[in-house]
């Protein structure tokens, strides 16, 4: 099929080639004469060529979205939501995946071949060389739920340490005196966060937790969850996020015939769709993950608009829900 050329709508909609641009570009043009070239490229069915436009601006209007962790269910729904709310702006999304640390460089080494605008990095890692190549590029970045110290990057996480505080006087305030906690990645600054404001808070009240890393495995959380139960007599875990918590509750509640919370207690972090599920009903904190897109994605598109400008660390308070899988306490 022959492809339509931005000369063929000009002809017919009676306006120069460059109107044609304009209209498409969104630089300015008039009313009528958009309406007229919008007709004309509908009747004969032209589509702009969106990567040569780019080539002639030098923007591509795409934001690069890293992510290495889709097996936790908070991932997939947020990168919906950032998709979205891009696409809203007029941006085009490209997902790549990668893993915490091995692959990264290379594959925001090709997303800069794709000339992104921007980059967005959730749940990986970035080696000085990459931050240095990107800023040399001029591609900005900014970490999603994922902190990175000393980088000097704009990031957007959850309050962890208030949220993993949360959950400790939550547990606390259920009579609980053996208490463990199953911790993230110990790469993730954000599992860090939490462990170490838990144990704080637990110590502060006189409760000296047990940690084991479970390193956002689901089996690993597992088999750290019956060691924690087993072997230390705990009656009260906090899992480092959801995923690893529906883990914990598959082997203590089917594989030791538990009974939550009598027996022992599970606490999460994210409130994924899963949480909420009578089969799970996991007390967890909920990560308002429409406020951390929103605040992601301003902060993208200011850093390519505006140009340089001092990294935000922007934290957002999440909200503890309680379910069935803890005693019931009030706030």
């Amino acid at each position: 099929m022959k492809r339509v050329t931005s000369s063929e709508v000009a002809k017919l909609a009676g306006v120069s080639q460059s109107a044609v641009s304009r209209v498409f570009s969104g630089a300015s043009a008039s009313k009528a004469t958009a309406e007229k070239v919008r007709r004309a490229a509908e009747e004969l069915g032209y589509r702009p060529n969106v990567l040569a436009r780019s080539l002639v601006s030098g923007r591509s209007r795409i934001i690069g979205l890293v992510v290495a962790y889709l097996e936790n269910p908070f991932y997939p729904d947020a990168l919906e939501r950032m998709s979205a709310a891009l696409q809203a702006e007029g941006y085009h999304t490209l997902i790549f995946m990668a893993s915490w640390s091995s692959d990264v460089d290379r594959v925001v080494q090709e997303l800069a071949d794709y000339q992104v605008d921007g980059i967005i990095a959730a749940s990986v890692g970035l080696s000085d060389t990459l931050l240095d190549r990107c800023k040399a590029a001029g591609i900005p970045i900014v970490l999603f739920n994922r902190g990175l110290e000393g980088s000097g990057l704009s990031q957007v996480t959850s309050d962890n340490v208030a949220g993993a505080r949360a959950v400790a006087d939550h547990l606390l305030a259920g009579g609980h005196k053996r208490i463990g906690h199953v911790s993230g990645w110990e790469g993730s600054m954000t599992g860090r966060d939490r462990a170490s404001a838990f144990v704080d808070r637990c110590q502060e009240a006189g409760v000296d937790p047990v940690v084991l890393p479970g390193d956002y495995d689901r089996s690993k959380a597992a088999d750290a969850a019956v060691t924690l139960v087993e072997d230390h007599g705990v009656d009260a875990i906090f899992v480092g996020n959801d995923h690893m918590a529906f883990g914990v509750i598959d082997a203590l509640r089917h594989g030791r015939g538990m009974r939550l919370p009598d027996d022992v207690a599970v606490v999460g972090y994210d409130d994924v769709p899963m949480a909420g599920w009578p089969s799970y009903d996991l007390t967890t904190i909920r990560q308002h993950s429409g406020r951390m897109v929103a605040a992601a994605v301003e902060r993208i598109i200011s850093l390519i608009e505006e140009g340089d400008g001092p990294a935000e660390k922007i934290e957002i308070e999440g909200t503890l829900i309680q379910r069935g899988s803890s005693r019931k306490t009030t706030t």
